[in-house]
């Protein structure tokens, strides 16, 4: 899977996770990244706010997103 940023620097990984239909709610994403269901380019990471950017490689429930920069 792949997210592109448009017309911003980053997203919030808990907004990333239910962007891209992978959690119902946000409440959900919470919970999930607390208990480290999430890695970040090969390491879980705790931060629910953690700020998602070009390059970044995201791991959950057995999907990988990738994160691209909006090409002009």
């Amino acid at each position: 899977m792949e997210f592109t940023l448009k017309d911003q620097e980053y997203i919030e990984l808990m907004k990333l996770l239910k962007f891209m239909g992978l959690t119902d709610t946000g409440g959900e994403s919470k919970i999930r990244i607390d208990n480290g269901e999430v890695k970040i380019n090969g390491e879980v990471d705790l931060r629910r706010r953690r700020k998602c950017r070009a390059g970044d490689k995201i791991e959950f429930a057995g999907q990988t997103i990738v994160i691209k920069e909006q090409t002009k």
